[in-house]
């Protein structure tokens, strides 16, 4: 099993007592390599675990991924005291651009020289007819907060998860980094053969950056149900592609940025 978390000595302080040195959680952040026809492409800073499912989630906005057959293999293995995910791509499918220095878990797009968005799902956002409550977009969130093992352990992870219109949640994933959890929640779908993913709701726990809307949209998404609010360009990329875009939820109550026409009456 994948060690998500680890030990180190703290310095405790609590007014009024002395200070203690005890044993907390932290959250596991180590490198993987991810490579290409024997190359090393890029460097993910990521929590250990569903790495197959990462690499997989990249590749949908790195080289247009949409069907499990576009990828010919992921080979996991550890070399040089380093975990590692070879990639093979099919016949005609574009590969990614090398990236020549680390992505970090706080950053998705920021080591990218240009923003493409060539490599986004044409057509409609979602199936006729799809539509979503409020009640049920307010308690999306929570729902996935009672499946985020590695956050009760740690605090310091990230989750996301795939939803359907009736609330039903799909496999939760953390990471430290927002990004990569994403990745590796559409991964496992593009595996599943469950992309694109025009009846489902991206469920983010934090906020909603131009990465995160990118990579709902090149999986197909119908929208997007975080903790926290969307930035400005994430507005505008979720409108022009008409997805459902809401945030802030906060007991209840929720702000919706866009797609308000797939809410249901």
């Amino acid at each position: 099993m994948p060690v998500t978390s680890t030990r180190r000595a703290i310095v405790r302080l609590v007014d009024g007592a002395e200070p203690a040195r005890t044993p907390d959680d932290l959250a596991v952040e180590a490198p993987l390599v991810l490579g290409l026809d024997g190359e090393a492409i890029a460097t993910l800073m990521r929590t250990p675990g569903h790495d197959l499912e990462l690499t997989a989630g990249w590749l949908v906005v790195e080289s247009g991924v949409r069907r499990p057959d576009d990828v010919g293999q992921l080979r996991q293995c550890r070399e040089d005291d380093t975990d590692r995910v070879h990639i093979t791509l099919a016949p005609g499918v574009r590969a990614p651009r090398p990236r020549a220095f680390v992505t970090s878990a706080a950053c998705g797009v920021c080591s990218a020289d240009v923003l493409d968005l060539s490599l986004l799902v044409d057509g409609p956002a979602h199936t006729p007819g799809f539509a979503v409550s409020h009640s049920v977009l307010a308690g999306l969130p929570d729902a996935m907060r009672q499946r985020q093992k590695t956050f009760d352990r740690t605090g310091a992870v990230h989750a996301a998860s795939l939803a359907a219109a009736d609330g039903t949640l799909g496999p939760v994933r953390e990471d430290v980094g927002r990004h990569n959890a994403v990745d590796k929640v559409i991964g496992q779908a593009l595996l599943a053969g469950a992309l694109p993913a025009r009846d489902r709701v991206l469920v983010v726990s934090g906020r909603v950056s131009f990465e995160i809307v990118q990579k709902a949209v090149a999986a197909g998404a119908a929208g997007i149900v975080a903790v926290s609010a969307p930035s400005s360009l994430a507005v505008d990329l979720a409108r022009e592609h008409d997805l459902l875009l809401a945030g802030m939820v906060r007991r209840g109550r929720l702000n919706v940025y866009a797609g308000e026409d797939l809410l249901a009456r």
